[in-house]
């Protein structure tokens, strides 16, 4: 089993998409998906339809139970979509309080990936959404993960926000004494304006070795395939943005899946 967390300090950047759309195009392909919701805002969950507030359990559950965690608890707080192969493991506002409730105990960074070790049988990827906030929720996420998306703007005001996150990423793995691995995808791209064009050409100049060398463009599909609580892979399969999602996934299977079967 894959992890992936798709994160980045700035909101509206695109990661949610980005989850949903990965995790359809990875269902096209045959693989079993769970998506981990880690946003008290829990977009990812209205997105595919589905209100947390009104389940019995969610992840905020999953943290109180640390202690106790067995692969048939964890399973409770798993619930399905309405796409076959995809799962989703729903947040809620609770989460919030978290840092303050429960973020000084010992051993809270590393609840999530614990508690994805126990369904790893279960689910071939695994992609995690995070809130654009550092706390022990993204540290969760980053600490569970092999690989990090971190999705951007095309806009000067995201790339700046990109800076934060790349900072944290570093001074998270000097503290843990590893590197994490890592690739920057240019989101939005309205190749019509002259500053997604200029910010593109600052991406290249700053990371162009974490860069994906192409682009997720502004697609109005996106937006009608979460009003149809449906990834976009499934709502509107050739669609630009869907194609873009699709070499994106190519890319990333190359460099990090090789040994992951694709039907």
């Amino acid at each position: 089993m894959k992890i992936w967390t798709i994160a980045n300090q700035k909101g509206g950047v695109g990661k949610t998409t980005t989850v949903a759309s990965l995790a359809g195009a990875f269902v096209k392909r045959g693989l079993k998906v769970l998506m981990v919701d880690t946003d008290p805002h829990a977009s990812l969950g209205y997105y595919l339809g589905i209100d947390s507030e009104q389940l019995p359990c969610s992840l905020y559950d999953l943290f109180l139970a640390n202690k106790t965690l067995t692969t048939d608890s964890v399973q409770m707080h798993i619930v399905p979509t309405n796409v076959v192969g995809l799962d989703l493991m729903p947040s809620t506002m609770a989460l919030a309080t978290l840092d303050r409730s429960l973020g000084h105990q010992e051993g809270m960074g590393l609840i999530l990936k614990k508690a994805l070790k126990l369904v790893e049988n279960r689910y071939d990827v695994v992609l995690i959404d995070c809130p654009p906030v550092l706390g022990v929720l993204m540290v969760n996420a980053l600490a569970a993960s092999e690989h990090i998306i971190v999705p951007v703007q095309t806009e000067f005001l995201a790339i700046k926000g990109l800076d934060r996150m790349v900072k944290t990423m570093l001074l998270m793995g000097r503290s843990k004494k590893i590197k994490y691995s890592y690739t920057i995808v240019p989101t939005m791209f309205d190749k019509r304006t002259r500053a997604a064009s200029a910010a593109l050409l600052q991406l290249n100049e700053d990371y162009n070795e974490e860069l994906w060398q192409d682009v997720i463009p502004v697609d109005t599909k996106f937006r009608d395939a979460s009003l149809s609580h449906l990834p976009a892979s499934h709502y509107a399969p050739s669609s630009r943005g869907v194609k873009a999602y699709n070499r994106l996934l190519d890319y990333l299977l190359a460099k990090d899946l090789s040994h992951v079967k694709i039907s």
